[in-house]
């Protein structure tokens, strides 16, 4: 029993519209597996295509977010390492492509693939305790376009040198200085006020949100015609939505919406 709970996996729990997905390998402060890479994007999805559930939460079971790749798999076999590149590649698109908000919740090491993973999500926060490092330029590793773009996106080309040259770890004040995480909580106060938020973000209209991730998403890079036709098509659902009336009447009612989605 013990080496089943042990063993390094995903975890993945839903509680009212909150879907969580939680990373556990606790003898590797939640390294992740070829395993957990090639099986996170379906789990998104999953999240994704349940309609009870509006926003997404990505942690660290335990102490840990994750120590990033678990380099005891790394291999100079080219067809692994083929096969290993495109599920990491996958699971770095997964939270970008997940139509509804994707929160990273950080607590104790956030290195390697998982700052790369966190950078994906639309929104992080985390423990004043935290740390984080991109250790690539120590292990010799190759960091795919896709991804550096995140980082420059998310904090500017000067940090994203800074962070990809030094491979040097960095604290919570620093990431939150640069914009890489939201807010720093005190760790036992990151629980409560991600989960707060979290259903903040869940009350308001889903449809709306939705619309709202994708113009973010478009306008952080060079939009394409088919991308701005996408995003004014959300908008058009918003308008045409149950929920835009459903908007209109609670606000002249002076009551609290209720929000289906549709």
């Amino acid at each position: 029993m013990t080496a089943l709970k042990d063993a390094p996996r995903l975890v993945v729990s839903v509680t009212g519209p909150v879907g969580t997905i939680a990373f556990s390998n606790p003898r590797k402060r939640n390294a992740l597996t070829f395993d957990m890479w090639r099986t996170l994007p379906a789990a998104i999805a999953e999240l994704d295509a349940n309609d009870s559930v509006r926003v997404l939460v990505i942690e660290g079971a335990g102490s840990d977010f994750t120590a990033g790749a678990d380099i005891s798999e790394f291999t100079n076999d080219p067809g692994k390492l083929a096969e290993f590149d495109r599920a990491v590649e996958a699971a770095y698109d997964a939270a970008p492509s997940c139509s509804k908000p994707v929160i990273a919740k950080i607590r104790g090491v956030c290195f390697g693939g998982g700052l790369g993973l966190a950078a994906g999500c639309d929104l992080r926060f985390c423990a004043s305790d935290s740390a984080f490092r991109m250790p690539a330029a120590r292990l010799g590793v190759g960091y795919r376009l896709d991804g550096i773009r995140r980082f420059v996106e998310l904090i500017g080309p000067a940090n994203t040198a800074d962070l990809f040259f030094s491979a040097r770890r960095f604290e919570a004040s620093e990431a939150l200085g640069m914009g890489f995480v939201a807010a720093v909580l005190p760790a036992d106060e990151l629980e409560r006020h991600v989960a707060r938020y979290a259903m903040v973000v869940a009350e308001n209209a889903p449809l709306t949100v939705r619309a709202a991730k994708a113009a973010i998403r478009a306008a952080a890079r060079s939009a394409t015609t088919e991308d701005v036709g996408a995003v004014q098509r959300l908008i058009d659902a918003c308008y045409t939505s149950g929920d835009y009336l459903e908007g209109q009447r609670a606000f002249l009612a002076k009551r609290e919406p209720r929000f289906q989605g549709r």
